[in-house]
């Protein structure tokens, strides 16, 4: 039998989830109604293995409860009594998650954040380890702090790489490292240079033709989220959960997704917007001030490399009034969804691209505050690990106040270094395009 609180829960949860597969072929079999005899000798040895999936069960159950209550019972005896009881002993209770190993044994963020006060205070959890300085504990300087377990990270994680914003949309790439190096081949089909594509006739010699590729080193920079909260929050599980994983996940996804728009690329990643592969199209004319007209959006589109993906618009609300009533003939430029799918990032659609509302354009009138995008044309890489989540009570001890923080490694820059030039013609394309301020 498993002897440590950890190896309890784990073995229970292996039991209860054979027991869930075992319940599921057994009712699956037995509603036939024209049963093979191995059919029937299966029925009769599932039935016994349920009774004794069942019992072991029930065994693990009182041997959890007991580990735990001796587990108590040690910390409480081992310390002085705390000067206050922020989240009460039950929140020790065991949990009958699908797996032990992602949350630790917790069954939420919030039942954590109350173990890792209740230890710092002197009632020590052993889901944190055998002491306080065990395999939850994080190397930091002082080491004062906890690492949260893997599921309730990847919550944060997930919540960032939506593809309702710019970080999901460019799919970045995992990586070990805290430095990437990136290829580049900008040549085209219709180049000069790079892999070519040539007619012959027949016993005529052949002419290699070679990969043109460079590339250049990235450092993956870090980004971080850090907030404090009281012990009203810690007690109110659900406003945990809102509050800190939704609110720091959307944080996360808000400052990577602004930096591949319009990151500088000193301690960030470089954005499309700032980088020299950027087309500014040129304004209408006589072109009034603080407007989108038709053919601002024909000529944009008309600049978009569609190579290895499809553009989108990334638009600032504040244009939709311009967009609204814009025709072709008697079709409607901007189509809105009139029944939006759940979930999906899309606002409608403009010449026949999806459109993206969103606030990491530009106001009407400034450059920005329209761009015709294909995001296959943004390179981004993060730190395979996922989100580093870890929390602490003594950073703010005397303000009674839990500290949080995440943080995980991006880098991210356009394919392109300059516009090419296209195939026919003399108007260069690239994978980005935006319209001049006017």
């Amino acid at each position: 039998m498993p002897k440590n609180l950890k190896e309890l829960r784990q073995a229970r949860a292996d039991k209860a989830k054979r027991g869930v597969a075992a319940t599921t072929e057994f009712n699956t079999l037995n509603a036939k109604d024209d049963r093979t005899t191995e059919e029937e000798a299966k029925i009769g040895a599932l039935g016994g293995e349920l009774d004794t999936l069942e019992a072991e069960v029930i065994q693990l159950d009182k041997d959890i409860v007991a580990e735990e209550a001796s587990a108590r019972r040690s910390g409480l005896f081992s310390s002085a009594a705390p000067a206050a009881t922020l989240i009460p002993a039950s929140s020790t209770a065991r949990t009958e998650e699908a797996d032990p190993a992602l949350t630790g044994g917790f069954k939420s963020m919030a039942d954590f954040a109350g173990a890792v006060v209740q230890t710092t205070l002197g009632h020590h959890d052993v889901r944190l380890g055998a002491t306080t300085s065990t395999y939850n504990q994080n190397a930091g300087a002082s080491g004062e702090g906890y690492l949260v377990p893997p599921e309730f990270s990847k919550q944060v994680w997930d919540i960032a790489f939506e593809d309702t914003d710019l970080l999901g949309m460019v799919a970045p790439e995992p990586t070990m490292s805290n430095a990437v190096f990136k290829p580049k081949d900008e040549t085209t089909p219709w180049g000069a240079v790079g892999v070519q594509a040539v007619w012959r006739s027949e016993g005529a010699q052949m002419t290699a033709t070679k990969v043109n590729v460079t590339g250049e080193m990235m450092t993956l920079h870090e980004l971080y989220a850090f907030c404090a909260a009281s012990s009203e929050v810690l007690a109110d599980g659900p406003m945990l959960q809102d509050r800190l994983t939704r609110q720091a996940g959307n944080a996360i996804k808000w400052q990577a997704s602004d930096a591949i728009m319009w990151g500088n690329g000193v301690g960030k990643p470089t954005g499309f917007m700032t980088a020299p592969c950027l087309i500014t199209q040129t304004k209408e004319s006589g072109q009034a001030a603080a407007t989108v007209v038709l053919a601002n959006l024909s000529k944009m589109a008309s600049r978009v490399l569609r190579t290895g993906g499809s553009p989108i618009w990334i638009i600032n609300a504040d244009v939709m009034p311009q967009l609204v009533g814009l025709t072709l003939g008697n079709v409607p430029a901007y189509l809105p969804n009139n029944q939006p799918i759940v979930g999906s990032p899309w606002g409608g659609y403009l010449l026949g691209y999806p459109v993206l509302w969103t606030e990491h354009a530009q106001t009407l009138g400034t450059v920005g505050d329209i761009v015709c995008a294909n995001m296959s044309g943004y390179y981004a890489a993060t730190k395979g690990g996922g989100v580093d989540f870890a929390t602490s009570i003594h950073l703010y001890f005397d303000q009674n106040l839990t500290a949080f923080r995440w943080t995980f490694r991006v880098a991210g820059q356009p394919y392109l270094s300059a516009a090419v030039s296209p195939a026919h013609g003399s108007t260069t394309k690239s994978h980005f395009v935006a319209l001049q301020a006017r």
